[in-house]
């Protein structure tokens, strides 16, 4: 009896390790004929579920209980594709894309007018885009440099949940899994300035859920639009619309570049830079708060907010950057410091769906107010972040994230 017994916990044991068991795909991607690595390009198994993207050295792993028989790669101006996976892993990946060759003869355009092909693709919303609540897992980084020092590191798993796409933002939450940061602690590198971002960011510029982002009709009547040349994402042909604001506008206008894809419409792309000429109106944009005393002036702030489509031709929002420029100084000093902060966000795995699919609450879930640094604990363990997928951090984050600790433990 007692022999059965083992034997039985022998072949349970067995089975759950199997099944945890992590099948790890890394590699590094690179222009074909430049050989220069390619940051930012989206990679996923096969079956689509998990999902990350390359850093800034072009590096990315992928962990993933199921051996892929292959994984994909998109990139825009780049041709989508799928690298086959052998049977046994023995080192990276090393993978070159190719730009794709986008042939003007062959367009036929239905129409050059931007503002109707905007208010077609924003009529079909609901259908483009997915038609039931969903739960996604999510990597977050952001990093704030003074100068060319970094003095702020901070990282979390997430949980995005987010209603269908007939409902707004507001019902969408966030919530944190596990996190950990780094922060100087040297006094003139502490600001106590509270700008727009965080784990929060991907529920504001979703630009297909929150048009009053962008695309609100006020909004568009103070720009100038623009076709631009039509370029190719996932080996689909693209509409590119530029947008710019008008010379004088009331109020504060994101300008840039929207993709529309030209078969079904859906906005599946959008790089948008915010007008910084009116400092002060930027800076109303851009802060949340601020001490009395310290001068605020903004630089720039970009936001790159990428889609990508099934094989059902739905919709979804799969990676975010943020990136915000501005210098700030105290009354009665010389000069002021210039800071720059980074937020990347990249939907990693897709949880649930439908009814099964539950908000965040709790401690976990994270408001629009609270600050991420608060909610995370410090870099202390180096097996952190062990079976989630996250973005690869660049060789010149892992020096600074090494030099931070170093002064921190002295």
């Amino acid at each position: 009896m007692n022999a059965s017994r083992f034997f039985l916990t022998g072949i349970l044991l067995t089975l759950v390790l199997t099944i945890k068991a992590q099948v790890m795909v890394s590699g590094v991607v690179t222009d074909r004929q430049s050989h220069r690595p390619l940051p930012h390009v989206s990679v996923s198994v096969e079956n689509g579920d998990v999902h990350t993207v390359t850093n800034e050295d072009g590096r990315f792993t992928l962990k993933t209980t199921v051996h892929p028989k292959y994984v994909q790669l998109s990139h825009i101006s780049y041709k989508t594709q799928r690298v086959p996976i052998g049977e046994t892993l023995s080192g990276e990946l090393h993978i070159e894309m190719t730009k794709s060759s986008v042939m003007l003869d062959e367009i036929i355009v239905s129409s050059d007018n931007p503002l109707e092909i905007l208010k077609a693709a924003m009529e079909r919303i609901e259908k483009n885009y997915p038609s039931e609540p969903e739960l996604v897992r999510c990597f977050y980084r952001e990093t704030a440099r003074k100068g060319s020092r970094y003095i702020l590191v901070a990282e979390a798993v997430t949980d995005m949940y987010k209603t269908d796409y007939a409902v707004g933002p507001d019902f969408d939450a966030v919530g944190i899994l596990k996190g950990r940061r780094l922060i100087s602690m040297k006094s003139r590198d502490t600001l106590g300035v509270k700008i727009q971002g965080g784990p929060v960011m991907p529920l504001m510029v979703d630009v297909a859920k929150n048009p009053d982002y962008l695309l609100n009709m006020e909004m568009l009547l103070d720009c100038n639009l623009r076709m631009e040349l039509p370029t190719a994402i996932d080996n689909r042909l693209h509409y590119v619309i530029g947008i710019s604001p008008k010379r004088f506008t009331i109020q504060t206008i994101m300008g840039g570049l929207l993709y529309i894809d030209k078969e079904t419409l859906a906005i599946t792309r959008a790089e948008l830079e915010l007008d910084v000429s009116d400092w002060r109106k930027a800076a109303d944009y851009m802060l949340v708060r601020k001490p009395l005393g310290l001068h605020f002036r903004p630089k720039k702030l970009s936001v790159t907010v990428g889609y990508e489509t099934d094989q059902q031709g739905v919709t979804r929002m799969n990676y975010v950057r943020n990136e915000m420029r501005f210098n700030c100084d105290w009354k009665r000093r010389l000069f002021a410091s210039p800071f720059t902060t980074v937020s990347e966000m990249v939907v990693t795995n897709r949880l649930q769906h439908g009814k099964a699919a539950k908000k965040p609450r709790g401690r976990s879930s994270f408001g629009i107010r609270d600050r991420f640094y608060d909610k995370v604990e410090y870099f202390e363990d180096p097996d952190f972040w062990a079976d989630y997928n996250i973005i690869e951090p660049s060789e010149s984050l892992e020096h600074a994230i090494g030099k931070l600790k170093k002064r921190l433990s002295d």
